[in-house]
Parts: C-alpha cells; sequence; structure tokens
C-alpha cells in the first residue's frame, strides 16, 4: 500500500504493520533455531515479556483476523486453559528465562475476559505454581465490555494484578455495534466502565476503530465526546484494515461486492479530529494510534518494549514470540496445539532467523510508529546512520509534506503520522517489496 495510495478505498489486503519480516516468510525450516535460541541463555539486559493468549469470544467480529473460538463447551474451555498452564511450565523451564523476571505480561485474544472468575483465579494459581509476574512494570488484560461483572473485574486486579485494562468498546452506537459483529452493546459499556472505576485500576485504555461499517461523521464525534466523558487513561484509535480472512474480506472477494468501509482519507480525517480533541482535553499523542491524558505517569511498556527488540515468550495457539534474536510462532491449529502440549512438546508452529539489517529494519519502522526517530539512537546500536542508509525514501517524504529531518532527528508530520502503515513498506528489503504480509 503505497502513501498515493492511501486515499483510496479499502481493499481486502491491506493490513497492519507488526514485525518484519513479513509473517508470510516465516516458515517451519526456522524451528531448530527457535529451539536454539529457547534452550540457550538470554542476551544480557534484554527485557523479558510474556503473552498469554485466550482465543475465545462470544462471536466473531465480521472485521477480525485472529485466530479465535466462539462455540465452545466449559470442558473445551478448561482443556484450554490446562494446556497452556502447562505451556507456560515447560516455558518456566527454558534456558532463556533462567532467572529472568518479567517485565511486562499481556493477556490477549480473543476475548481473556471470556474466562469466568472461577477460571481466572485457577489460572493465576495454576500460573503462579511456576511462574510470578509480581515485579512486572506493567500486566496488560483486554476485556470485551459485555463479558464483565464487577466480581470479574475484581478478580482481574486482585488474582491477576492487573494495572492497564484495555477495553474493547470501539463504538458506542448498538446500530453499529451489531452490524460489524461485535457482541456487546453499548449499555454494557456503561456498567463495565462503573465497576472499572470502582475497581482503581492503574490504566485504563478504551480501544475504538475508524471505519467501522455504518460509520458517519456524526457518529464519529459522539464516540469522541462520549470516550472523553469516560476520560480514560488512555486511547487507542485504529484504522479499519481488511486482511484476507475477515468475514467482510470474504463477502467482498467471494460475492463481488463493494468495500463497505470508509476510503483512507475518511478514516484519517477521522482519526485526526480524534486526536485534537483529545489534545483539547489535555491528552497528548504517544503513536500513531494512542494518545495519552498523563506521558509521566502513562506509558505502555509491552509496546516500547516489543519495539526496541525485548524477548517476548509467547504461550497460547498460534501466539507470536521473540527469543534472542529469533522470531517463531505457535502452532495455529486447536488440536495440534492441545496435543502438542499433552505429548509434553512445545507447540512451536514456524519462525525465522532475521539478518542484522533487518533487526534494524524492524526496529526502525515499529519505532517510526511513535512520530520520530532519533538516528543516534540506531547508530549506537546497529551502527548505522538511518538517514543515509534511506536517503531518497525520507528526501520523497520530506517532498510529500510526511516528514522532517532536524538534526539528528526524524520527524513524521500529522499527515505522515496518520498513514504511517502506507509508509513503512518503502524500507522493506527488494525481495519483501509487495509480497503477502501474513
Amino acid at each position: 500500500m503505497s502513501s498515493d495510495a492511501t486515499s483510496k478505498k479499502t481493499e481486502v489486503g491491506s493490513y497492519f504493520i507488526s514485525n518484519y519480516p513479513p509473517y508470510s516468510q516465516w516458515n517451519k525450516d526456522q524451528l531448530p533455531n527457535v529451539r536454539e535460541a529457547l534452550h540457550g541463555p538470554a542476551k544480557e539486559d534484554t527485557p523479558l515479556g510474556l503473552y498469554l493468549h485466550i482465543p475465545f469470544c462470544r462471536k466473531r467480529c465480521k472485521f477480525c483476523y485472529f485466530k479465535v473460538f466462539t462455540d465452545v463447551n466449559a470442558a473445551e474451555v478448561q482443556r484450554y486453559v490446562d494446556a497452556l498452564c502447562n505451556e507456560i511450565s515447560m516455558v518456566s523451564q527454558l534456558e532463556v528465562m533462567k532467572g529472568r523476571p518479567f517485565r511486562f505480561v499481556y493477556f490477549g485474544g480473543g476475548t481473556p475476559s471470556f474466562l469466568s472468575p472461577k477460571q481466572l483465579t485457577k489460572l493465576a494459581d495454576r500460573l503462579r505454581e511456576h511462574i510470578t509476574w509480581d515485579g512486572a512494570e506493567e500486566v496488560t488484560f483486554e476485556c470485551e465490555p459485555g463479558t464483565l461483572s464487577e466480581t470479574k473485574v475484581k478478580t482481574l486486579r486482585d488474582e491477576l494484578g492487573v494495572t492497564r485494562l484495555s477495553l474493547g468498546i470501539e463504538n458506542f452506537d448498538d446500530k453499529i455495534l451489531e452490524e460489524n459483529g461485535r457482541a456487546h452493546l453499548s449499555k454494557q459499556v456503561f456498567n463495565a466502565w462503573q465497576w472499572i472505576t470502582d475497581a482503581k485500576i492503574p490504566n485504563v485504555n478504551i480501544d475504538l476503530i475508524s471505519g467501522m461499517v455504518g460509520e458517519t461523521w456524526d457518529n464519529w464525534k459522539q464516540n469522541v465526546v462520549k470516550t472523553l466523558e469516560l476520560s480514560p487513561e488512555s486511547v487507542t484509535i485504529y484504522q479499519m484494515e481488511l486482511p484476507f480472512n475477515t468475514v467482510y474480506s470474504k463477502d467482498i472477494l467471494g460475492n463481488k461486492v463493494e468495500s463497505p468501509v470508509a476510503d483512507w482519507q475518511t478514516k484519517r480525517d477521522w482519526v485526526e479530529y480524534a486526536f485534537d480533541e483529545f489534545g483539547k482535553h489535555g491528552y497528548s499523542v504517544s503513536s500513531a494510534y494512542t494518545v495519552v491524558k498523563d506521558p509521566s505517569k502513562v506509558n505502555f511498556s509491552y509496546r516500547d518494549n516489543l519495539w526496541q527488540g525485548a524477548d517476548l515468550l509467547a504461550t497460547g495457539i498460534a501466539s507470536f514470540g521473540h527469543a534472542s534474536g529469533v522470531h517463531y510462532q505457535n502452532v495455529a491449529e486447536l488440536e495440534t496445539y492441545l496435543s502438542t502440549i499433552e505429548s509434553g512438546e512445545l507447540p512451536l508452529g514456524r519462525g525465522f532467523v532475521p539478518t542484522e539489517h533487518q533487526k534494524l529494519v524492524r526496529e526502525m519502522i515499529l519505532l517510526l510508529k511513535r512520530g520520530y526517530l532519533k538516528t543516534d539512537y540506531f547508530a549506537n546500536k546497529f551502527g548505522v546512520d538511518i538517514v543515509a542508509q534511506w536517503r531518497d525514501v525520507w528526501n520523497g517524504y520530506v517532498d510529500e509534506g510526511l516528514a522532517k529531518i532536524e538534526r539528528d532527528e526524524i520527524h513524521l508530520t500529522t499527515e505522515g503520522l496518520l498513514r504511517v502503515d502506507s509508509l513503512l513498506p518503502a524500507f522493506f528489503e527488494p525481495e519483501h517489496q509487495g509480497v503477502r504480509y501474513t
């Protein structure tokens, strides 16, 4: 997706860049290198994180491209939770983890809050038989409003030690929520918010999506107003993408219907409007997607550490990890995941060993999502002058009004920040230009 194409309609195959090289380049042949990294000593002073994937949802959103399951019974959920705990047990014995505390922990999905308070308590007890995250600077837990209760929120705080709760509101209009396949309604948002407020969880983030099917300018303005009324510590706004495996994408490709998602310029206009309004109320932009109320108190440890090359031990079906510079993903089929763990093996699916140049590209494009780069950081870490290395690309973005270069810093303009994911492929190596990302 080139920068001059982002004013056009949202096509199937658009994607959010979260890693490099593209996931489509990862393969099973690299698994011996993954095992070597996991069973070898960690690189000195590298931060360590833990990701736990809970892949269950009440409904599958029509824009969702993650590995999720909806029609499951209690026994199936318990079998998965047992497998996850057993995987954690195996992970805790890996050499790469030896003696290292977790700096950050992330419960993602799916919908982690799909689990009942009893299941969450049992999960916490089982996990603590093998690991501890009491000293972590951040424990994030993703929640769908309709799955929460007062008891569950207290369980997240007291049993799991959640310090950052991310609430997937996406939109406040019930008709739009229903059209896009969301399981919750707006009334459940406000009920959940009261319980979250009463629990005094330190950092609460609200997720919104710009470009949901049915959104209008009037609706979008109301979303901003209602979010400001709740006054969360941070707000994350994603621009709707259409990866290949969503319900909407399959309908567009299979039935040859027009894309129902707003065009890129409209989505960018909505995000810019939201950022401006949040700015008027004291929020600061911390990335292309996020505003925070108080930057001195609120950060996103998971994001910031991952973008700078931290190790992430991935647990759960289809989850992505990173150890000693090596990327890996767990198997993506549920029965394979469960049976592999039940046989006493780690459920590794594929991996990739990046070159030093690829590590540089990965870190640079991810950190650019903050809106700026410090050139001396890359010179010190990788021995590369990133301005000279990609001079033609940077000059092109400067000429287009998307970036500015000032001494030892590169800054994206507002327009550049709003379309940052379309700018990043220009830094990909030739063999990765134009390939399928996922």
